[in-house]
């Protein structure tokens, strides 16, 4: 108690307590308004008080003792007793039936309900002050502003995205496909139209060869295509250029990723357990469920969670028995300072136990807050004690006194951060499994084509018109004549580089001497012309 003695001789010794109202002013000198108030604390001189309380910790909890009494601890008591000191009073402390703020049939049932039946002086703990308290009761002045978060079970990966699709956010990978799906279609409808509008010897782009192109530029290959025309040329300069901006931000958005990324939550706002329809836990009888249920509230729309089952309010004694449904994969939404001091507790145990370091922070708390309320002590309607404390309250609040109090038992530093500032980062299996489904489609693609090859070359029989015939005809007859011109910007035939007749020598071939070397003067099958040494030992290596 001798912390208590400090705090109540410092604000003693700045404030109020050398103003003996009795002692330092004469009856003339004194004002109505300090007569009503010395005649409140001379009234509530030596009187019993009964305060109620719940178990909230560490705000206020209860313990009971062998003679059957109930003794209250926490910040609410602390400030009770500060109270007690100035004003010289006893108490006894009572409990509700059920730990509930507001609820149940009888006023017994719940902490409003005993203050608004008058069966308790005061209510000694942080409750919220909402709408539908303020009816039933009066309230002190505002002790603090209570914050509510929401907790849930650390994951294993960060809600950004893991491994080869973690650079780019969903909707850019969309857009990629898309351009890929899209750009080849449109080189072969520009060049078509080309041909169409100018005639030259540049022949429109087949879509099969657009496409092969598409894809082989994205994944940084060549290209056989050679295209002439200046229209064609920007077309595929565009897309070239488009593929190296695309892979040099990939690159090094990736690199970034697997070194300095940040971890994110799936679950940082209230609209996320809606939208992604987490389940979620709450306190019975408290503030969030008596915000959630008003519909004048900005969150009544959680409450069409209650009906499909994916939002529960329990009544436990103990806040350790919510963590096996955190562990299950629930958000638990309850004030800061009972998270944090939940979290504080469940990694010290794990600390005793030996648990690794890396295992110890298995909880961690969203970035942003479920919901803000004002939070005071509760009287019953037209209490002349909110008179006599709210005096006392508002020197501890202005002092700093109330928020030191909440945060004595923590540590100074952040428990159990969202980012755990890991030295490491080992590429995982999840990494890599965008290579593995890519691998999987891939050869799945192949045997598909593969089995769709095989069923249409051997058992659909594919009706050969009659004119297809006399142009095989015809070409075959044509085989041997040199064609008029020849594109060398083409590549040149398969069989030409590497058939068993290469070149065509016979009776009637050619010989020419070039600068005093005899040379055979020989057609190949691409039908262009070449020079073959004679009479050098090399010349064996061309017939």
């Amino acid at each position: 108690m001798s912390g208590v003695e400090l705090i109540f001789s410092t604000l003693c010794n700045a404030t109020f307590c050398e103003n003996d109202l009795g002692n330092s002013l004469t009856d003339t000198e004194l004002t109505l308004r300090q007569n009503e108030i010395q005649q409140m604390k001379n009234a509530i001189n030596g009187k019993h008080l009964k305060i109620g309380t719940y178990n909230n910790y560490p705000l206020s909890w209860t313990e009971g003792s062998d003679n059957g009494t109930v003794s209250g601890h926490g910040v609410a008591f602390v400030i009770v007793n500060i109270l007690r000191e100035q004003f010289n009073f006893t108490f006894d402390v009572v409990v509700p039936e059920q730990n509930v703020e507001l609820g149940g049939r009888r006023p017994e049932d719940s902490l409003i309900g005993l203050v608004n039946s008058s069966k308790v002086d005061m209510a000694a703990a942080f409750l919220p002050v909402l709408v539908k308290f303020n009816k039933l009761v009066t309230f002190s002045n505002d002790l603090d502003e209570g914050v509510w978060m929401m907790m849930l079970k650390r994951p294993k990966e960060s809600a950004a995205g893991s491994g080869l699709l973690a650079p780019f956010a969903t909707y850019v990978w969309y857009l990629i496909l898309a351009a890929v799906l899209v750009y080849g279609p449109c080189i072969y409808l520009l060049t078509w139209i080309r041909s169409k509008l100018i005639k030259d010897d540049e022949r429109p782009i087949p879509i099969s060869p657009s496409v092969w192109f598409v894809y082989g530029a994205f994944i940084k290959q060549g290209t056989t295509l050679a295209p002439e025309a200046n229209t064609t040329r920007v077309l595929f300069a565009t897309w070239w250029l488009f593929v190296i901006l695309l892979s040099a931000f990939y690159t090094a958005n990736l690199t970034a990723f697997l070194t300095l990324s940040k971890f994110t939550l799936d679950i940082e706002n209230p609209e996320d357990l809606y939208k992604k329809n987490y389940r979620w836990v709450s306190a019975d009888g408290g503030a969030v469920q008596h915000t959630i249920i008003n519909p004048d509230e900005d969150l009544y729309y959680l409450s069409r969670m209650l009906a499909n089952g994916r939002a529960q309010f329990r009544s436990l004694s103990d806040d350790h028995e919510f963590l096996p449904m955190v562990s299950g994969g629930a958000v638990l939404v309850k004030e800061q300072t009972a998270i944090d001091n939940l979290m504080y507790n469940d990694y010290l145990r794990k600390t005793r136990e030996g648990v690794e370091e890396a295992e110890r922070c298995t909880y961690v708390v969203a970035p942003n807050a479920f919901m803000k309320r004002r939070r005071a002590f509760a009287y019953p309607k037209n209490s002349t004690l909110k008179i006599l404390f709210d005096t006392v309250l508002s020197y501890l609040i202005q002092s700093g006194i109330v928020k030191f109090l909440e945060h004595r038992d923590l540590p100074s530093t952040k428990i159990c951060p969202l980012d755990l500032q890991s030295k490491d980062r080992q590429l995982r299996n999840s990494d890599l499994m965008m290579t593995y489904f890519i691998m999987i489609t891939g050869l799945s693609a192949a045997i598909a084509v593969f089995i769709g090859e095989v069923v249409f070359k051997r058992y659909i029989k594919v009706e050969v018109k009659l004119e297809d015939k006399g142009r095989k005809m015809r070409r075959r007859k044509n085989k041997g004549i040199k064609p008029e011109k020849y594109d060398s910007s083409r590549p040149p035939p398969y069989d030409s580089l590497f058939g068993n007749n290469r070149y065509r020598f016979n009776e009637e071939t050619k010989k020419k001497i070039i600068n005093g070397r005899e040379y055979y003067v020989v057609n190949t099958v691409a039908g262009d012309v070449r020079l073959i040494p004679v009479r050098t030992p090399s010349a064996f290596l061309y017939s």
